[in-house]
């Protein structure tokens, strides 16, 4: 298995750098789009540029673990929005995919699949994985209904898991992709990627 290092990844317009302090500036006006600190169980960090400086800034501490290596999400040279791969245990070896957020106007685009293609792509083909799993609130209908398209695997639910911005304690749904799987989810990745292209006028 390869170590998970720092790296850029593209396709089309979509492109995932290595996030960094610099670009606090462009993920406040993101996360502005849609104003998405508000939401209760979005991942999105901040509203002004000194909590985004506060959520790279730990990030990347987690990064100096080995155990996180978070990501700047890139459209046509714009940031606009984060993901990561997080929990990276080698000796499995498998990892997390999360801490997804976009600008309000980016989201149920092909922005997502875009990301998911790369990050599952390089976790399997590159890194060697052979589990990456996804988890999500069981609030937040919209990222399990994103998440299913991608052909993941519903786990489970772990009741009252986790806890929400207002303080509410909320069940966290578990989903899985293993390395026997990912093939197939590669094919099925690249026909919604290439049919989105296709309509887009």
């Amino acid at each position: 298995m390869m170590a998970a290092q720092p790296a850029s990844l593209q396709l089309g317009d979509v492109r995932l750098v290595p996030l960094q302090l610099q670009h606090a500036e462009a993920l406040a006006k993101a996360s502005a789009d849609g104003e998405l600190w508000k939401l209760p169980y979005t991942s999105a960090p901040c509203s002004d540029m000194a909590d985004c400086r506060r959520y790279i800034e730990k990030a990347l501490e987690a990064q100096a673990s080995g155990q996180v290596l978070p990501f700047a999400v890139e459209v046509a040279g714009e940031i606009i929005g984060s993901t990561r791969y997080y929990d990276i245990s080698p000796e499995v070896p498998r990892l997390n995919i999360g801490h997804t957020w976009y600008a309000a106007r980016m989201q149920r685009s092909h922005v997502n699949s875009s990301c998911k293609r790369l990050l599952l792509g390089h976790a399997f083909e590159t890194l060697g994985m052979r589990t990456v799993y996804l988890k999500t609130s069981s609030a937040n209908l919209r990222s399990q209904a994103a998440i299913e398209r991608l052909g993941a695997k519903r786990d489970g639910v772990l009741r009252q898991h986790r806890r929400h911005k207002d303080g509410s304690l909320g069940d966290t749904v578990f989903y899985s992709i293993l390395d026997s799987e990912w093939p197939a989810i590669r094919a099925h990745l690249d026909a919604l990627l290439q049919r989105a292209a296709d309509e887009t006028p």
